[in-house]
């Protein structure tokens, strides 16, 4: 799984993108057809930057999560909250679909 954490209107410290990589990275868990995580962190308001999350996956349309908050670290966590529900919910509809019997007769 390959993980891009980029900023716009500012810049991010090695550090910084190394923790919001670890943190990102734990939702290969939920799905295992994740193929690329996006983070696009966004500093224009320095008082409420936002978080934004792509996640790209095999045979399935991508999912994006949004947070804003006061603090970059909530922004990050909410934003990964919001992208595992997602992928728990895809992984379940796929799971029952699956494992549905017919109930038609021959």
């Amino acid at each position: 799984m390959q993980i891009n954490v980029s900023a716009r209107h500012g810049h991010l410290s090695p550090a910084t993108q190394s923790k919001i990589t670890a943190k990102v990275s734990r939702l290969k868990r939920y799905f295992d057809r994740l193929t690329a995580l996006n983070v696009t962190v966004d500093l224009q308001n320095a008082a409420l930057p936002t978080v934004e999350i792509v996640a790209s996956a095999e045979h399935f349309h991508d999912m994006v999560s949004h947070e804003a908050s006061a603090q970059l670290w909530r922004c990050v966590d909410g934003a990964t909250q919001k992208l595992e529900q997602q992928l728990r919910k895809h992984k379940e509809k796929t799971r029952d679909h699956k494992h549905v019997q017919s109930t038609r007769h021959s």
